[in-house]
C-alpha cells in the first residue's frame, strides 16, 4: 500500500465541452502517463443524484456545492493513497467553480495540470450530433456556455489543445508530452 504526503500527486485536469473527446483522450492519456489513473469527476455527481429524496432540483449537479467539495476530498484521498498522476476529465464551465475546484487541490499541495480540448462550435456539434440517432438536447445546450467560458477566463487558465483537425490520439500525446516537459 503507497499512502503519505511524500508520495508525489498531480492532476491533470482534462476540460472542455461535450463532443471535444475529453473521456477518450483521458483513458489514451492514462495509457502514456506512467502511474496513473482516470477519475471521472461525474461519478461523484451521479452518486449525488441517486440520494432519495434527492438535492434540491437542479439542471447540472455542479450547481450543488458538495459536488465540488467531494470532487476535491475524492481527488485527494485517492492520491493519498495511490500516489501518482490522476487524469479527471471534466467540463468545468463556471469559473467560480473551477476556482473553488483548484483552490482545495491547492489546499492539500496537489499540482493540476489544466488542459481545454477545443473544438471550433461546428466541428462540435457534428460530434455530438453524431454520437446518437437524436443527438442530446444536454450536450448540445453546453455548446454556448463553453463559447463564452473559452472568451472570457478558460482559456487563460488553462493550456488549450484545439482537436478540431487532431485525433483523440494526438491530443492524448501533446497533454502526455506537455506535462512530461
Amino acid at each position: 500500500m503507497r499512502w503519505g504526503a511524500s508520495i508525489r500527486r498531480v492532476i491533470i485536469w482534462i476540460n472542455g465541452t461535450h463532443g471535444a473527446g475529453k473521456t477518450t483522450t483521458a483513458a489514451l492519456v492514462r495509457a502514456l502517463v506512467p502511474d496513473s489513473r482516470v477519475l471521472d469527476a461525474e461519478k461523484v455527481g451521479e452518486t449525488l443524484m441517486d440520494i432519495a429524496p434527492g438535492l434540491p432540483e437542479t439542471d447540472n449537479f455542479q450547481h450543488w456545492p458538495p459536488w465540488r467539495q467531494l470532487v476535491v476530498d475524492t481527488a485527494r484521498r485517492v492520491l493519498d493513497y495511490t500516489g501518482g498522476t490522476l487524469v479527471m476529465p471534466m467540463t468545468v464551465l463556471v469559473e467560480p467553480y473551477w476556482r473553488e475546484i483548484s483552490a482545495g487541490l491547492a489546499g492539500h499541495r496537489i499540482p493540476v495540470r489544466h488542459f481545454v480540448l477545443h473544438a471550433d462550435q461546428d466541428t462540435l456539434r457534428g460530434r455530438i450530433e453524431r454520437e446518437h440517432v437524436v443527438p442530446s438536447p444536454f450536450r448540445l445546450k453546453y455548446l454556448q456556455p463553453y463559447a463564452e467560458a473559452a472568451r472570457t477566463w478558460l482559456h487563460a487558465e488553462a493550456e488549450v489543445v484545439d482537436t478540431t483537425h487532431l485525433t483523440p490520439d494526438q491530443a492524448a500525446r501533446r497533454i502526455a508530452d506537455a506535462v512530461r516537459s
